[in-house]
């Protein structure tokens, strides 16, 4: 068996099974319905938009989308899938060639790929810029209690529909998240690809941007109120009048 290379966090290969892997519609439904929450339709950025379902939801609803990812092939799995939105390939970090929004957004635990406490602190400052004053951030990330569950590895391994392959396995260290994947070719190749994320607490989180937002509502898995036991916490926060 022959391992052709490595790859880190580009989804060049995961991105074609996205989508088989962990699209989930009902999930899809809760996070669009707790952004309806919170934020009529509106001129509304999504960060890290990974294949658009989400995405398309919203442009559904009639928000006004615009859509970026780092990936390309997850951005042409997205275009491909409604030609109505504008999607940029690109890094979300920087936004410097966009204008204001009345909101933004970073689902689906993709604020986690941001690896240093000094990032996240730009990354803030960086949405606030973007959001005109009284614009709303929802972002979701993974809770502390994540990393006690994949302190012992996870595995799953599957085949998709076109007979490939795989292995897919969770495990964390410290405020490290690590996922691994490993697709098998019928040539006996394997390609793999590598992610890496970081788990924040809550209290960093708060302290890193409170210069430039206000707190609306902090949820824990979409319905319970706060910080409590659970996989992910969801924030929306409001972008103060003057930062």
């Amino acid at each position: 068996m022959q391992i052709v290379r490595w790859k880190n966090m580009t989804y060049d290969t995961l991105a074609s099974y996205y989508d088989d892997l962990v699209k989930d519609e009902q999930a899809t439904q809760d996070w669009v319905q707790w952004i309806q929450r919170f934020q009529k339709p509106c001129d509304f950025l999504e960060l890290a938009c990974g294949s658009g379902e989400i995405t398309h939801c919203l442009e559904n609803l009639g928000y006004t989308m615009t859509a970026l990812d780092l990936s390309q092939p997850m951005i042409d799995r997205a275009k491909a899938k409604d030609d109505r939105i504008t999607f940029t390939c690109q890094d979300m970090k920087d936004l410097s060639n966009f204008g204001q929004f009345d909101a933004i957004a970073c689902l689906c635990d993709s604020f986690n790929y941001i690896l240093s406490k000094a990032e996240i602190e730009a990354f803030f400052k960086e949405v606030a810029t973007h959001l005109k004053a009284g614009g709303h951030f929802f972002f979701d990330t993974h809770s502390l209690d994540r990393l006690k569950e994949f302190h012992e590895e996870w595995n799953e391994t599957g085949t998709f529909e076109d007979g490939l392959k795989y292995q897919w396995s969770i495990t964390s260290e410290d405020d490290w998240i690590y996922q691994d994947f490993a697709f098998y070719l019928k040539n006996g190749q394997v390609i793999q690809e590598h992610h890496l994320q970081r788990v924040y607490e809550p209290e960093f989180l708060a302290q890193a941007f409170q210069k430039y937002f206000t707190v609306v509502d902090v949820c824990t898995d979409f319905f319970e109120p706060g910080i409590c036991e659970g996989e992910k916490y969801f924030y929306v926060l409001e972008r103060k009048a003057e930062i």
